[in-house]
């Protein structure tokens, strides 16, 4: 089993965090939004758009998740161990 970082592959395989996967989703719609790519192209483009969309929004998830952790009880200097969902 792998550990979840966060992060998820860019088109190279490598991992990107969540500013470059929105940097990258934002590239990918402009270029959509322009009309000059062939349908083979605007169909991976959108793939693509689809799994960085699902990546941003599991890592703001859990973004609030930590922050709900840090701030509950009253605004106490607690903080819990943080477990992630297992999507």
């Amino acid at each position: 089993m792998t550990e979840d970082t966060g992060e998820t592959p860019d088109e190279s395989g490598e991992y990107v965090d969540f500013e470059k996967a929105l940097e990258e989703l934002e590239g990918l719609v402009e270029r959509m939004e322009k009309g000059e790519l062939s349908l083979e192209d605007s169909l991976q483009a959108f793939e693509r758009g689809i799994a960085l969309t699902r990546h941003c929004e599991k890592a703001l998830r859990s973004a609030e998740q930590k922050v709900e952790i840090l701030t509950r009880e009253g605004g106490e200097d607690r903080v819990e161990p943080f477990e992630p969902d297992a999507d």
